[in-house]
């Protein structure tokens, strides 16, 4: 960020001031122990700012979105200052959300906080944001990309500022409660109508953003973007559920998003390649609205590749790339000589994009779980697995500059890509498993990319959970999805039909068929292995013995499951908390019901996508095995290398020469 105010956008190679106030942003940067920060003043990087003069300094355009964590504190018995100070301490809890503004609004006995994450205009976009009487108050975590249509609805409201997100208050003013299925967008919001001191909360369709809401003994309504927020002053507290409206006049939940496909219907619609196209570059496209630097998370995978050549032919004579450049960057993580660093390598190269390769290994993963699970708050073993290189990644690529990010996550939920839907015995059961993946998302891989960028202030958007894209590809007949190998037929077939053009190829063919790689398999097969022997020096054989006396709940059924439960719980002892992470057997991130389709799987249970027997290339069984017996051959001292002098460094960057973003 510093970067770019010191550069005007323009980081030059050799200007030594944005470096220097760079590395202060680092160091002054939320992270998971807070006695690891070293917090630096603003009139200290002013000093700094006069005091190295910047050859050149260039307008940054007004700021428009609002990403943030959100603190409400609703009809409490206390207004007092002590109160004030306490939804404060709370609300600091959240900081690593949006580190550059805070605030605090009360009315009475109710309290709304928020953190904010912008560029550099605090006049522009402040919270609460309000109607023109300030009657309406509203504090929001989200983007709604549509604002500019719904302002247009709006001709007789004067607007604050030039938010995206100031069109709530005005949207409630006009149509009440029935508002929120017009914003397209991802949100998290809390609106207080202090003429009745009534209240509404609503989260987006399908839980993009994180939310929670608790219960005070005082009769209290608590609502965090996380359980950090709320979990020691509520009495029970839980997921706010996606798709839902909270009223304090009928005081309860109402579900404002009802798809078609949410019936679990079997949809009849034939398949069409084209519309398919369409509504996956429109859901893009719309995501490309920003004022901030930004880039794409580039596994190597068809679903982050697919975003970068959409992202990449259509940045150019956006206002993005009129700020920012037209050359888009890309970032990937992965243990040396990892799949996913290899296929990124060579999809950045086919895209012409300017590409960041962040480099860990084992030891630096295993050192991080501590501040995953803190930031995530789950214990679900295949989340922790894929969230601890992504918080690695999101880290360096913050430091760059770089505020958003786009990413591919939704395809597999949406098309059946998880390797165990090669087993779907039918239509019927594929479509139902593809709504059960869906609904339950914001447990697992939305929260997994919004906490894991979050954690540095980092937003990522996902473009395969817009609503209107969901519509079109729930509405095709499963039939078209179902995987035949024999007929050419892999996973996601009918998303990688929609783009295999030949006239104008958005991919290399190898890459567009490219077996689906889960990320926590992606980034490099010891990694997870490295797990397992790392959880097996930490969880006795008698741990094992007693684990559903102590976790009753949800119940680890393995060394690895047993370490995360141990540091959540650390973190997070009360019981709501525990209920707030899904459970159940899985294999390769199946439901427990798919669990159902093969026999063997049974006795294989493992998340990791090569517990996929007999349908991964590099399958455990393939490779020697069963999962566990996989684990128990992995050599802890040859994964995890603490004084080896011939380990690498234990963070690496491979980058263009220049890694910053030029305009």
């Amino acid at each position: 960020y510093y970067k770019y105010v010191a550069g005007g956008g323009r980081v030059r190679k050799r200007n030594p001031n944005c470096h220097i106030l760079n590395l202060l942003y680092v160091f002054s940067s939320p992270s998971i122990s807070p006695s690891l920060q070293t917090p630096i003043p603003l009139p200290f990087f002013l000093l700094i700012f006069l005091a190295f003069p910047v050859t050149t300094v260039l307008p940054i355009s007004i700021i428009n979105f609002i990403m943030c964590g959100i603190l409400a504190v609703l009809g409490c018995s206390d207004d007092s200052q002590t109160k004030r100070v306490r939804v404060l301490e709370l609300s600091r809890r959240l900081k690593h959300r949006g580190p550059d503004w805070s605030g605090l609004y009360q009315h009475g006995d109710c309290f709304l906080a928020h953190q904010r994450l912008a560029i550099i205009d605090p006049a522009s976009g402040d919270q609460p944001l309000y109607n023109e009487d300030k009657a309406i108050v509203v504090t929001v975590n989200g983007e709604i990309y549509n604002h500019e249509q719904l302002r247009n609805r709006l001709p007789n409201h004067k607007f604050r500022t030039g938010s995206d997100c100031d069109v709530i208050a005005h949207l409630y003013e006009e149509y009440g409660e029935d508002f929120v299925d017009m914003l397209d967008g991802m949100f998290s919001f809390v609106l207080l109508d202090t003429r009745d001191n009534s209240f509404i909360v609503a989260r987006d369709a399908v839980g993009i953003t994180s939310l929670y809401i608790g219960w005070g003994l005082d009769g209290s309504i608590w609502i965090s973007s996380e359980l950090k927020g709320l979990n020691d002053d509520c009495e029970h507290f839980q997921c706010f559920p996606p798709g839902h409206l909270y009223s304090s006049n009928n005081g309860g939940f109402r579900r404002w998003y009802n798809p078609i496909w949410f019936s679990e219907a079997i949809p009849s619609s034939p398949y069409d390649p084209l519309a398919l196209r369409r509504a996956f570059e429109n859901a893009v496209i719309k995501r490309l609205m920003t004022d901030v630097p930004f880039g794409v998370l580039l596994s190597g995978g068809l679903d982050s590749s697919l975003v970068a050549s959409i992202t990449a032919r259509h940045l150019a004579g956006t206002k993005a790339a009129k700020q920012w450049g037209s050359q888009l960057h890309s970032f990937c993580v992965g243990l040396e000589g990892s799949p996913d660093l290899k296929a990124a390598r060579e999809v950045a190269d086919y895209l012409g994009t300017v590409h960041h390769e962040f480099h860990f290994t084992v030891q630096d993963g295993i050192d991080a779980i501590e501040d995953v699970i803190y930031h995530i708050e789950t214990y679900d073993v295949t989340t922790i697995r894929a969230s601890t290189p992504m918080f690695l990644m999101s880290r360096k690529i913050k430091a760059l500059g770089v505020k958003m990010v786009i990413s591919g996550e939704g395809s597999d939920e949406i098309f059946g890509g998880y390797l165990y839907f090669h087993k779907a015995p039918n239509k019927e059961e594929f479509h139902r498993e593809t709504c059960h993946k869906i609904k339950a998302l914001h447990q697992y891989d939305c929260l997994r990319a919004n906490k894991s960028t979050s954690a540095w202030g980092l937003e990522a958007r996902v473009p395969f959970l817009d609503k209107d894209f969901i519509n079109v590809a729930m509405a095709i007949d499963p039939q078209w999805k179902m995987i035949r190998p024999e007929e050419g037929r892999i996973e996601k077939w009918v998303l990688r039909k929609a783009f295999d053009d030949e006239d104008h190829p958005y991919l290399p063919k190898h890459i567009l068929y490219r077996q689906k790689e889960q990320f926590s398999d992606g980034v490099g097969y010891s990694w997870i292995d490295g797990l397992k022997a790392h959880a097996a020096l930490h969880v006795t054989d008698k741990m094992m013995q007693n684990a559903e006396f102590i976790f009753p709940h949800n119940t680890p059924n393995t060394k690895e499951a047993y370490y995360y439960r141990m540091i959540f719980e650390r973190f997070f002892p009360q019981n709501s908390a525990s209920l707030t992470v899904p459970g159940g057997a899985s294999v390769a991130c199946s439901t427990a019901k798919a669990v159902e389709w093969d026999a063997s799987w049974s006795n294989n249970l493992d998340p990791s996508g090569r517990a996929a027997l007999g349908v991964h290339l590099s399958a455990y069984a393939d490779t020697g095995g069963s999962a566990a017996a996989q684990a128990a051959k992995v050599s802890s001292s040859k994964m995890i290398n603490n004084n080896n002098n011939n380990v690498p460094p234990r963070m690496m960057e491979v980058s263009a020469k220049e890694v910053a973003i030029h305009g």
